[in-house]
């Protein structure tokens, strides 16, 4: 799909002339993200001493270390918080429409599928809200939630105030006679042929008053929900992404205006979303409205990024590629069918594998499982079941995969002491902090700390000390891990090809 041609269309230019102009020292100029001061990661409790490790001499503090037991990478999937397959079952055109199937079955066949970690819902406003006050949500989000829970998956979402590929308006009905809205124009580029494009006032009190009120029931309800992964910014324009590409300007008419109410909508949707990371879109401000400090802001709350396509301008990459170690990254891509026409094969590879590849390049940690507007399991696995290759490698690699690949014993002054040597064997940093506990089988002891935000990194070893108590023996102890993000703690399973608890957690024993 063509999203930005950079095309002026029809009497726009007289209407959003000043905005091109009007832009003020807020506007964050354009960066290098490699290396750039996003200020401080996020606050941790309890951090762990991790170095510099010394094992000779007077001054040790791990003197005569010795590896007691070493682990080797998982080459499965791992489905743990922070990272996965995104299964798409709703896009802008609603959810899937499978003659033959119910809503019910065809939502369950998406939700059973084992390559999908998430369960991906992206619903318009009127869609989840008929009345003031109270939140009236469709059958198709029911049932997701529900399929969610039975088949141990997450959910994450977006709640859409423009769409170009509907008739009518997102808002929900009581609002559209209350908010005046600024026409666009029409345009073949872009959602249904020949329809008219209107953008609401942002701006106007009583979009603002329902916004936040329908932002807050949302919040009371899905604010650090277990099945709740993650949500979707509220953005400018068409789907929420950021643009009303190909339209140029902006309906406010003033970039300070539409800069800070977008600034609003941001830090309204911050603070009521305090526990659940909130995922930007990297959109470029072709319109003028924000967008880039909407973005810094993103990641100065500890809150992720999102693209909706790979194939981008260069600053989205560099965003995504160079963010913060502890920052995640979801990456949407409509994937091809998997007939002889639909597989796109230029010098030998298809058009799936070669965005597959570029997923992996810049480190992210979600990838959409998704065939556009034909969502169906169907559609899915007639592709997955000619070429598994490219999948399952992503499967087993993306996000973050850690383990303690070396687990070192030794005594100082009679205290005995482990040290962890953490690996990190995905593509991208862990998305928080790495919180360890090791505690001996019989429950007496138990210590616990956090690695600093975003490590162990890819390719690097971080190392952690912990100590433990004279009487305790090491071949007792087990060590758990868990993803702290945003104050919230989730427990994850190490990836590493040794067998684990139950409870995904690794029990010492010699096999150095």
């Amino acid at each position: 799909m063509k999203r930005r041609s950079f095309v002026l269309t029809g009497g726009l230019a007289g209407i959003f002339s000043n905005s091109l102009l009007a832009f003020t020292s807020k506007k964050i100029p354009p960066h290098n993200w490699d290396g750039y001061n996003f200020g401080p990661p996020p606050p941790i409790t309890d951090r762990l001493f991790q170095g510099p490790f010394s094992n000779y001499g007077p001054e040790a503090n791990a003197p005569g270390a010795e590896v007691i037991m070493a682990t080797t990478p998982s080459l499965k999937p791992v489905s743990n918080f922070g990272m996965g397959l995104v299964t798409y079952v709703c896009d802008e055109v609603g959810p899937p429409r499978v003659p033959g199937e119910t809503l019910r079955e065809s939502i369950e066949k998406l939700a059973k599928w084992p390559l999908g970690d998430i369960l991906y819902l992206r619903a318009d406003w009127r869609d989840i809200q008929k009345e003031p006050g109270r939140l009236d949500f469709p059958e198709y989000w029911n049932i997701t939630f529900e399929m969610a829970k039975k088949y141990n998956k997450r959910v994450a979402f977006r709640i859409q105030m423009m769409s170009p590929v509907i008739e009518g308006h997102s808002l929900p009905g009581f609002l559209v006679d209350k908010v005046p809205f600024v026409k666009l124009g029409t345009t073949k580029e872009i959602g249904i042929p020949n329809k008219v494009h209107y953008a609401p006032r942002y701006d106007h009190p009583e979009f603002m008053k329902a916004f936040k009120e329908m932002d807050s029931l949302l919040a009371e309800k899905y604010n650090g929900h277990e099945l709740v992964e993650y949500v979707d910014t509220f953005m400018y324009g068409f789907w929420g992404e950021g643009h009303t590409w190909p339209f140029e300007g902006n309906p406010l008419g003033d970039y300070l205006l539409a800069e800070n109410t977008f600034l609003d909508i941001f830090e309204h949707q911050a603070t009521h979303w305090n526990k659940t990371p909130l995922a930007t879109n990297t959109q470029p401000d072709y319109n003028n409205v924000g967008n880039s400090e909407v973005l810094d802001r993103t990641v100065r709350s500890y809150n992720w990024l999102r693209t909706d396509t790979i194939f981008i301008e260069n600053s989205q990459i560099d965003a995504l590629s160079n963010r913060p170690a502890w920052i995640g990254a979801t990456i949407e891509q409509g994937l091809t069918l998997g007939d002889e026409k639909s597989l796109k094969i230029i010098d030998g590879i298809s058009r799936n594998k070669n965005i597959i590849s570029h997923v992996k390049d810049v480190g992210a940690n979600y990838f959409s499982l998704w065939n556009w507007h034909k969502i169906s399991l169907g559609n899915l696995v007639g592709y997955y079941e000619k070429f598994p290759e490219a999948l399952n490698e992503l499967a087993a690699t993306i996000g973050y995969r850690v383990r303690p690949s070396w687990i070192w014993y030794f005594e100082k002054e009679g205290h005995p002491g482990i040290v962890l040597g953490l690996v990190n064997d995905g593509i991208s940093g862990v998305p928080g902090a790495l919180r360890i506990t090791i505690a001996n089988m019989e429950g007496t002891f138990e210590n616990s700390g956090s690695l600093d935000p975003g490590y162990p990194l890819p390719g690097k070893v971080r190392q952690a000390l912990f100590m433990i108590p004279k009487n305790v023996s090491w071949e007792t102890l087990t060590i758990k891990a868990e993803i702290e993000v945003k104050g919230i703690r989730h427990p994850i399973k190490w990836a590493c090809a040794q067998e684990l608890e139950s409870n995904g957690s690794l029990g010492l024993k010699q096999n150095i």
